[in-house]
């Protein structure tokens, strides 16, 4: 029986690589046979990784220690505006990354087959307030199992937003376009407060207890980050610490608006599909192969447009493969966009300006009443989530 449906959202430019006249079905041995050519892609990439691979992490490591170190020493010249300006964008690329091309992958254990304890997933913190094992929860294990999944997957508008037609709209969501830009200023923050279930605990669905456990670790490494940035590293460049403090509040603010807006390219923009518990209920690894791949999206660009995004421009090859070297991810897309072609999937990449555009095109149009609204297209994929009988 078909048992699945997940729609399949055309982009708002109308474009035709993005519409389907008529519903793709794809049987449960379609769905099986994705399954194992995902797992033999996976499979032929563990095999091959070595040498090139601690190479690149190396070099991205060391990339980002000199412009740290640049950064930093640039202050000192703070009184001088050019040299300001190339010290805050100094430490801007540092923190970017730090946070997205070895933070973000290293804390997926993407390296720790190497064994360096530098490089170690359970040990490994990064430049930002969000303690690593908090993160850990609310990205490796919610977000990662339960991707784009309503009521199970909280990065679905971070429990602030309506990003999602299937979000129930209450006035709150009038909102939307002011509490986006707010978590895009501040989006350090909201990673950090993202275990917290704010929306839970005003509805009292969360108790003190519940939450006590996160505040040691905000106190201890939000506060280590507060005292370095904003305190430290301002003083010891004695009569220049106010453009010292300027110049660290806006690297933190260029990072901040970057990673949300990679982050939000991949996980929002028209033809990114949600799902229902009882359409995933009990699902078999192909079945969360096709789910990884409709709830995600990829963003064109070049070799270094994809490393300052640390690699999340390939979202759907991340969300396949989340352990893998990220870097590795431009060369498995062509051999994953291949597999959608074979099967009628919709392949959801675009250029930037293109994918962050839709994003905030939705965010405005899901702050008003749906009976404001036009009528979205009907499904595009069905699953058959069960074999039929010969």
């Amino acid at each position: 029986m078909f048992g699945l449906s997940l729609s399949f959202l055309p982009f708002v430019d109308g474009s035709d690589d993005t519409r389907t006249t008529a519903p793709v079905v794809l049987t449960h041995d379609q769905v099986e046979e994705i399954g194992r050519e995902l797992d033999a892609l996976r499979d032929r990439t563990v095999a091959d990784l070595g040498a090139e691979d601690r190479e690149y992490i190396y070099k991205i490591i060391k990339a980002q220690r000199g412009f740290e170190v640049a950064g930093r020493g640039l202050m000192y010249l703070g009184f001088f505006p050019p040299a300001w300006l190339a010290g805050v964008g100094a430490l801007g690329i540092s923190k970017i990354l730090d946070n997205m091309e070895i933070g973000h992958n290293v804390m997926h254990g993407q390296y720790d087959w190497m064994r360096e304890p530098g490089l170690n997933s359970r040990v490994f913190e990064w430049d930002t307030v969000c303690p690593a094992d908090q993160w850990k929860h609310s990205h490796n294990y919610m977000h990662h199992t339960y991707t784009n999944i309503l009521g199970r997957d909280r990065d679905i508008g971070y429990g602030i937003l309506r990003i999602d037609e299937a979000q129930k709209w209450n006035p709150y969501y009038l909102g939307n376009p002011v509490y986006a830009f707010l978590l895009m200023m501040l989006f350090e923050w909201g990673v950090m407060l993202h275990d917290l279930e704010a929306e839970n605990v005003i509805q009292g669905k969360r108790k003190w207890h519940d939450i006590k456990p996160l505040l040691g670790g905000w106190w201890n490494k939000a506060g280590r980050q507060v005292l370095k940035d904003y305190a430290i590293f301002p003083a010891l460049t004695g009569p220049l610490f106010i453009p010292t403090l300027l110049g660290n509040v806006t690297a933190n603010l260029i990072r901040n608006v970057w990673a949300y807006s990679i982050i939000f390219c991949g996980h929002f923009p028209s033809g990114v599909q949600s799902f229902t518990e009882d359409e995933t209920a009990e699902e078999t690894r192909g079945e969360w192969y096709v789910r990884q791949m409709l709830g995600s999206a990829n963003i064109e660009g070049s070799p270094l447009f994809h490393i300052m995004s640390g690699n999340l421009s390939h979202q759907i090859e991340h969300h396949l493969f989340p352990d893998l070297p990220a870097h590795r991810y431009p060369e498995l897309a062509p051999q994953v966009k291949a597999l959608c072609e074979k099967h009628g999937l919709p392949y959801n990449t675009g250029g930037f300006f293109k994918q962050i555009g839709s994003v905030w095109g939705k965010i405005f149009k899901l702050a008003l009443p749906p009976g404001l609204l036009s009528s979205e297209t009907p499904p595009g994929v069905i699953v058959e989530r069960q074999k039929t009988a010969a």
